[in-house]
């Protein structure tokens, strides 16, 4: 007889990744304030829901509430949410302020590489964005042009070495 670890009712496998019905990756540890993942049991930060359809002034309220408090992985999930729930022409709005909110959350890490890259990535993007026929330098109230000037400064420092503490240097988003 199968072990509860080795199948389930239906004799498929157990996955002990903790996926959802489809395979889908739905890890339940706890993280911290990076998203790094935490041990089972430990005291996390509270995750954000996915799939939360908000109107673009709460998207930015509330993903700069998160980077003010040094959480950008999580200011990044409510970008990811704007971007999949979004009108198509601002899809790539909100995809490039997630890149500059997973670049932070790279730099604070110390991943030096990935943090540079995405920041650029996600300044390239709202740049793009901003000239582009949909586009507008302040939509929202944001400060497109000012967000890339300090992604593309902070990818320098963080390529210098400069370590980083989320909180103290997440972006304006409204200036």
């Amino acid at each position: 007889m199968d072990s509860p670890a080795d199948s389930t009712a239906s004799n498929r496998p157990v996955d002990p990744r903790d996926r959802d019905d489809e395979g889908r990756a739905r890890n339940a540890r706890p993280r911290d304030g990076l998203g790094r993942p935490l041990p089972y049991g430990a005291e996390g930060v509270p995750r954000q829901p996915e799939g939360v359809v908000r109107a673009p002034d709460e998207t930015v309220v509330e993903a700069q509430r998160l980077l003010d408090e040094g959480k950008p992985f999580h200011a990044h999930e409510v970008f990811e949410d704007a971007w999949k729930s979004g009108p198509e022409e601002e899809r790539e709005l909100w995809r490039g302020l997630a890149q500059l909110a997973v670049g932070l959350t790279h730099a604070a890490r110390g991943n030096v590489t990935g943090g540079a890259r995405l920041l650029r990535r996600g300044a390239g993007a709202v740049t793009q964005w901003a000239a582009s026929e949909h586009g507008r330098e302040r939509p929202y109230g944001m400060d497109l042009a000012a967000a890339a000037g300090w992604a593309r400064e902070l990818a320098r420092e963080v390529e210098g070495g400069a370590p980083v503490d989320a909180g103290a240097r997440a972006p304006r988003l409204r200036g």
